[in-house]
């Protein structure tokens, strides 16, 4: 009976392979007919475009239908580059399945202009081309680029928030105060409350909200209140002190000029080998994870160099897995909870601490 069996699995196995050789075998190979070409609009065509109508469409693309060897679904690419680039590194307007036209709008057409390097107020020209490809595979460009005129606005989002970094010998920086700096986390919903917890070197520090200058600048008035610096004339005010190396978690409010200086117990703290970012408003989306930089200072604090994020939503997650990630319900920083991060489109610097999951993404960076 186990001969039987064994004779029975290995038919089997033989007729699954051949099965799948003559279905390798058999399958149509897909060759390049016509390629996809602008119908729509006119090339040369201007446009002046304004942060009033964003959300409007500047213009609907049309192209003639690429052709294949068979009757196959056909996904096209909208694409841009500065005119007469070499389209290595272009911009991506749009994506459309079976469809020979679609919609962008004047926010999308104004961001990807500037990200090719056009100047707010200054026009300039892009080349559009449209990549057809089928199943991901048997790629077609159009073979005459559509060159158009783009006159941008400024496309910086509302920021109205101040950011405050540490500067003195017990931070990463040193007593330097443009030298990557650590920024405070701000409270996701009072933007006068500023948090950090994490790794201090026994020293002193100060903070202040411009890097390059040393006004404004909070120090210390007594053990429960800070003292301003506003201008240059104003005095000194005293350091902060860390009295031994460790973790300790800093609490400040600018409105109240209130804060708290307290030991914080790290030895539980969970140390992870890689965190990203994830999520729809990231290039790889919900795939993949954007990998973030640690700190050779505080291995819990992670950043992103400048990161262009598309409207939509984010979440940092450690491992590339789901087992631990971190979210929060506010845009630009916040922490601590599970959801989505909303994120507006733009490039941001990007700082995350997994000690507590609080995050802040300042964008509006070049």
């Amino acid at each position: 009976m186990k001969n039987i069996h064994k004779i029975l699995i290995a038919f089997v196995s033989i007729l699954a392979v051949s099965c799948s050789a003559d279905d390798v075998e058999n399958r149509p190979v897909i060759e390049k007919g016509t390629t996809p070409e602008f119908v729509a609009p006119e090339t040369d065509k201007q446009f002046v475009l304004v942060e009033e109508n964003a959300t409007n469409p500047a213009e609907r693309f049309v192209w003639s239908a690429a052709t294949y060897s068979d009757n196959v679904v056909v996904d096209y690419t909208l694409l841009m580059d500065v005119a007469g680039g070499d389209f290595t590194a272009p911009q991506t307007l749009a994506t459309a399945s079976n469809s020979t036209q679609a919609s962008v709008s004047v926010k999308n057409l104004n961001q990807a202009a500037i990200e090719l390097g056009a100047v707010p107020g200054e026009a300039k020209q892009f080349d559009l081309k449209v990549m057809s490809s089928v199943s991901g595979g048997v790629p077609m460009v159009s073979a005459v680029p559509l060159t158009i005129s783009i006159n941008t606005y400024s496309g910086l989002i509302a920021y109205e928030f101040t950011d405050w970094y540490f500067v003195g010998d017990a931070t990463v920086s040193g007593w330097d105060n443009n030298k990557g700096n650590q920024p405070l986390f701000r409270s996701g919903t009072n933007p006068k409350e500023y948090m950090y917890t994490g790794f201090f070197k026994k020293g002193e520090f100060k903070v202040i909200s411009n890097p390059g200058s040393w006004t404004p600048m909070l120090g210390k008035a007594d053990g429960v209140k800070m003292a301003p610096r506003n201008t240059d004339a104003d005095a000194d005010p005293a350091n902060f002190a860390i009295p031994t190396d460790g973790y300790y978690t800093f609490k400040m409010n600018t409105e109240t000029l209130a804060y708290t200086l307290v030991a914080f117990d790290a030895a539980a703290a969970q140390s992870y080998a890689t965190v990203g970012l994830i999520g729809s408003s990231t290039a790889k989306g919900w795939d993949g994870s954007t990998a973030m930089t640690q700190s050779t200072f505080n291995s819990h604090i992670w950043t992103l160099g400048v990161t262009a994020l598309n409207d939509g939503e984010a979440k940092f997650r450690a491992n590339d897995a789901w087992d631990v990630s971190w979210g929060g319900k506010t845009t630009f920083s916040g922490g601590g909870t599970g959801d989505n991060i909303p994120v507006i489109k733009s490039k941001y610097l990007i700082y995350f601490n997994d000690l507590d999951g609080s995050y802040l993404m300042i964008p509006n960076q070049e």
